[in-house]
């Protein structure tokens, strides 16, 4: 293991962590707010030690083989949590580093979860920080830093390919050009989205906020009521568009705005089929427990229901005064996430409809046992490697959300507010459900201990499990 090759990358990416830095830092000038000192000094330490690590390494060679590379990964979202919780903690907030920390992880995995109360009445610089970690984190801190590392062709794709769960990490040839319409579709869907808020009736502020952390499907908001804190239904159409589109392939979406062959066709499908029942499932309860129009609470459903399957974690009402159905229902929810490729979060819809498909061809053979049958996606066999993948990826994800609730349990959780932990940040959710972690409350009443090990999950979360367990297992270490 060359420990050089991963701290030379991650030198470069916290001098552009320094860079985003001072963008709070001039809101916080510009408001008058002392903050700005924080930030700017975070900054300057965080650009310091990136340029040291670059000028060292630097017109150096190194290996950059695969366990480099899980190794970067992991240490990328680690590193950057932990500068990322600097300005937090050192600010005006007072908070423990535990909590800045929580805030900061949440942040860049795009989870949403938050332990801040009070969030209109924060400075500017604090909000738009969360925000920015939140864009940031939903392109990917690794996906930039493929464009850092020296050799491309060595370690770019692997890197994306361990970062997202999206297979075709190639799709143009080389990473180059793909990155480039990546990240230029990201910068699209952001303007648009924080126009069209601003048209909408939001301010200038509100609508770069809520722009970033609607595109990252993050969910951070500038208020505690988060969307609930805006009448206008245009608004709240305007995130269901954006949530929705954000929760699909990026790929799917380049290729769409190409005018090209679009990959995918049948993962996007069932996405939103599972929406559309979902949606209308949400409506009914919600129109049996509550008075109002019609067409707000068709509203209301269709953007609760958007926001807890793309893993966004915005709320406009508190959907768990919605009956008992709502309750389960939204539990469950915050188990599937989005498509593979998009921002979101969660078990993924793709490896949700494979399992299925797998399952049905299990029960026809049951029945027709001389019949040869075997699962398929999209018209296309699943072929036993995707099958295993699928397989191991789910015990896994049922594994760890399991000790991890049970450990949060033991450290004096109730049951209900452990489970529903465990969930929202494996899947980088939000907000659960129950009184203390639900879409009405915040986790800053949890203890410290429940805190780290809730950041830890949800980069273990972000990392889709295996390239966070990949780095404990003994082997991993052992040169063959």
């Amino acid at each position: 293991m060359d420990f050089r090759a991963v701290a030379l990358p991650i030198g470069r990416l916290l001098i552009v962590v320094a860079a985003f830095m001072m963008i709070p830092a001039g809101a916080d000038l510009v408001a008058r707010n002392p903050d700005w000192v924080v930030f700017a000094t975070s900054a300057l330490v965080s650009g310091c030690i990136g340029a040291l690590l670059s000028a060292a390494l630097a017109r150096r060679a190194f290996p950059f083989r695969p366990r480099e590379t899980f190794l970067f990964v992991n240490a990328a979202w680690f590193t950057f949590s932990f500068a990322g919780a600097i300005p937090l903690y050192a600010s005006g907030l007072d908070i423990s580093f535990a909590d800045a920390f929580f805030e900061a992880a949440s942040g860049l995995t795009t989870t949403g979860s938050t332990i801040l109360t009070g969030l209109d009445g924060l400075p500017p610089g604090i909000l738009l920080w969360r925000s920015l970690l939140q864009w940031i984190g939903g392109i990917g801190i690794v996906v930039i830093g493929i464009w850092l590392l020296p050799g491309l062709r060595v370690g770019g794709s692997q890197l994306f390919a361990i970062e997202s769960s999206e297979k075709t990490a190639k799709p143009y040839g080389r990473i180059e050009p793909f990155l480039f319409r990546l990240l230029g579709l990201y910068l699209v869907l952001t303007l648009s989205c924080g126009l069209l808020y601003y048209l909408a009736g939001m301010t200038a502020f509100q609508a770069i906020n809520h722009a970033m952390t609607t595109i990252s499907t993050g969910g951070f908001s500038t208020s505690d009521s988060s969307m609930g804190q805006f009448s206008s239904l245009a608004i709240l159409w305007i995130a269901i568009v954006y949530m929705l589109a954000s929760g699909m392939p990026f790929l799917f979406l380049i290729k769409l705005a190409e005018r090209r062959e679009v990959p995918h066709p049948e993962q996007v499908r069932v996405y939103l089929l599972f929406v559309a029942g979902a949606s209308f499932l949400a409506f009914l309860s919600m129109h049996a427990t509550t008075e109002d129009t019609p067409f707000r609470q068709f509203t209301h459903s269709v953007f609760n229901i958007v926001s807890v399957v793309t893993t966004t974690g915005y709320a406009t009402t508190d959907y768990l005064q919605w009956g008992n159905f709502a309750i389960a229902l939204f539990f469950v929810l915050t188990f599937f996430g989005g498509c593979s490729g998009s921002t979101s979060g969660g078990f993924k819809i793709f490896r949700v409809a494979i399992l299925l498909s797998s399952i049905r061809a299990i029960l026809k053979r049951i029945v027709h046992p001389h019949r040869i049958i075997e699962p398929r996606f999209g018209g296309a066999k699943v072929t036993p490697g995707v099958m295993e993948g699928v397989l191991i990826f789910s015990v896994l994800y049922a594994g760890t959300f399991a000790v991890f609730a049970a450990v949060y349990a033991a450290l004096g959780l109730d049951l209900a507010t452990a489970l529903s932990a465990s969930a929202t940040a494996l899947a980088n959710v939000g907000p659960g459900v129950g009184p203390i972690i639900g879409p009405a409350g915040t986790f800053q009443s949890l203890s410290d201990p429940v805190k780290w090990l809730l950041a830890v999950q949800m980069i273990l979360g972000r990392l889709e499990l295996i390239g966070g367990i990949l780095v404990l297992t003994p082997d991993f270490w052992t040169e063959t």
